[in-house]
């Protein structure tokens, strides 16, 4: 897979974590859940601010950045906070797989920044309740 191909993949797992992240906000009340809303709503900003890091990245190199889908699967309604934590808990995996996916296929910079967003996603993981993994984004190891 070519750096561009790379960087694109991670755009387009970007724009889908960042609806996903919009429909987990939905579902989570500011009054009743506060810690959980801030950490919803956080990493929203944080993958918003990836997807822009991205875009500028592949324009820089003369790439049209791939656009968000129309819509994107939702999981089956999110009833409670422990199902609003569950769902982030798969979108930050599903990132983390595509992260470390950029960082098999990149080097320097673009390297660099896909094992600090790997890195982020690991310990949101956490954050949300999930269990530490050995090598995240890496099932397979």
């Amino acid at each position: 897979m070519s750096t561009i191909a790379s960087l694109q993949a991670t755009l387009a797992a970007e724009h889908a974590a960042i609806f996903l992240y919009g429909d987990a906000g939905a579902h989570t009340s500011q009054s009743s859940e506060p810690e959980l809303f801030a950490t919803i709503s956080s990493l929203y900003r944080a993958h918003r601010a990836r997807r822009d890091q991205l875009r500028l990245l592949l324009t820089d190199r003369g790439a049209t950045p791939v656009a968000a889908e129309p819509t994107y699967d939702l999981p089956a309604p999110l009833g409670t906070a422990g199902a609003v934590r569950m769902h982030a808990q798969r979108i930050e995996k599903r990132c983390a797989e595509v992260y470390a996916a950029q960082v098999a296929h990149t080097t320097g910079a673009d390297r660099d920044w896909a094992i600090a967003a790997l890195g982020e996603a690991a310990q949101a993981r956490i954050v949300l309740g999930g269990r530490p993994e050995t090598f995240p984004g890496a099932p397979e190891l």
